[in-house]
């Protein structure tokens, strides 16, 4: 090969090189979610939009596959709860079809984590544990009482707190179901939903459906 040749060979495999080397971006600044300057990368509506968001997971809003959810019934669903975060997760094999906050027990009463089957499905279902007590003239005198330890008074009564939409976990007491949610761990060891989306996730399952607890 001439000399030449081997000349033109080298500046045009040069050039090259310069040319693509401009037309690569430089990769974009990331941000956490705590810095002003954070932007949602993900595209709206998406599930990793939602999860990308600035207040997850402490958002009191629910996402959902609207493509997916009339798809999800007892034949493929199972529910995700994931205790660090304070999330339930009604799935469809490997998929997310909703994402909703949840409320946990506290320390001195932790949910247990393991591997659940749903034992027992009850809509209108009161606690016989936890509650409220009425002296004789109906009166409250305990807000969050324990049937077993609390005293009634006499002529008194003991309320068990609802727990509607009912899903047994164990049968120590312990299951799914309507209850106020706050953002961090505050039940007796039960899973609080949301009233507007444990009909939803309620309806979704059946006896022997999955319940993983992590």
């Amino acid at each position: 090969m001439s000399l030449k040749r081997t000349a033109f060979l080298t500046l045009g495999l040069a050039l090259a090189f310069l040319a693509s080397c401009a037309n690569v971006r430089p990769p974009e600044p990331e941000f956490s979610k705590t810095d002003p300057k954070y932007i949602n990368p993900y595209e709206p509506g998406s599930y990793d939009h939602f999860k990308a968001e600035k207040n997850y997971p402490k958002t009191y809003n629910v996402w959902r596959n609207i493509q997916l959810l009339p798809e999800t019934d007892s034949s493929n669903s199972w529910v995700k709860i994931d205790l660090k975060q304070q999330r339930g997760m009604l799935m469809n094999g490997e998929e997310v079809v909703m994402d909703y906050p949840i409320c946990s027990g506290t320390k001195s009463r932790p949910t247990p984590t393991g591997d659940y089957k749903v034992l027992e499905k009850i809509v209108d279902k009161s606690s016989n544990m936890y509650g409220k007590i009425y002296d004789a003239e109906g009166v409250l005198i305990n807000g969050d009482a324990d049937f077993n330890k609390d005293p009634i008074p006499d002529g008194g009564s003991f309320v068990g707190a609802p727990m509607r939409y009912w899903m047994r976990i164990t049968w120590n007491g312990v299951g799914h179901h309507i209850g106020p949610v706050l953002r961090y761990p505050a039940s007796h060891a039960c899973i609080r939903g949301p009233s507007g989306i444990m009909p939803t996730v309620y309806s979704k399952m059946d006896l022997g459906s999955r319940i993983l607890v992590e």
